[in-house]
């Protein structure tokens, strides 16, 4: 659909802000989706078109990871494969859903992220930190089936998913630095399948998805400069705040 210039400039200015929070933890999604539903776009349109900022946004986090060499490429073969069959499947029930049945679903997504973010689960760990991961057969399925579910969850809906990447890989032994190095490459590896898929079922503005794509690159190269999760307290105020009236009014307009 036809956008004015102002709302290429606020696209712009919110994928910033979405691609910063979504390296440094996540949520940006919780801003960017909202707002295109709120200037005109079909929900499901809104979903598939965020995914052209993710992709761009992700490219020059990773690039700008491995140059400080923080990516631990070993842990891709656990979780690029099953996070890819995940999310083919979350992207074929995002496609089929109807657009008032998945604002309501993003509406209480958002809710439930924004509890997330208050109680922060992951407040307790130390940013050098650096666990063991899983070395047993067995210990590596588990996370496999994990990076599926992960993967059709972020295949269906890319909200939130920073958050539970990060719950997965931390818990499976990454301190916070290469934890978020590697949600980057997790979601780099399956996004531009579901891109394909999404622009296949007509649901890709790609004007708007440009204005917002290059605000992410911007927003993504600044996360992966700032240390993780350093000043971070008051932006998770903020977003908390947002996602809530932007949860409530999503849910009073389905």
């Amino acid at each position: 659909m036809s956008q004015a210039w102002t709302d290429y400039l606020l696209l712009f200015g919110a994928g910033a802000i979405a691609g910063t929070l979504n390296v440094i933890a996540g949520g940006g999604s919780m801003l960017t989706l909202p707002l295109m539903i709120f200037l005109g776009l079909p929900a499901t349109v809104a979903n598939g078109t965020n995914r052209l900022a993710i992709l761009v946004q992700n490219v020059g986090a990773v690039w700008s990871f491995h140059r400080h060499r923080v990516i631990d490429w070993t842990w891709l073969r656990i979780a690029a494969l099953p996070g890819l069959a995940g999310a083919i499947f979350g992207t074929w029930a995002a496609v089929a859903i109807g657009d008032v049945a998945f604002q309501r679903i993003l509406a209480a997504v958002m809710l439930a992220i924004a509890i997330w973010t208050i109680l922060d689960p992951l407040r307790g760990r130390s940013v050098g930190e650096t666990l063991r991961a899983p070395q047993s057969r067995v210990g590596q399925a588990v996370l496999a089936l994990a990076f599926l579910l992960v993967g059709a969850y972020g295949g269906f809906m890319q909200a939130g998913i920073g958050f539970l990447i990060l719950a997965v890989i931390t818990l499976a032994g990454l301190d916070l630095v290469r934890g978020n190095a590697l949600k980057v490459l997790f979601v780099l590896a399956y996004t531009p399948v579901v891109l394909l898929l999404f622009a296949i079922n007509g649901k890709v503005d790609w004007p708007v998805g440009a204005a917002l794509a290059v605000g992410n690159l911007v927003g993504g190269l600044v996360g992966v400069r700032l240390t993780v999760l350093k000043g971070h307290a008051w932006i998770k105020r903020v977003v908390t705040v947002t996602v809530l009236v932007f949860a409530i009014q999503l849910w009073l307009s389905a």
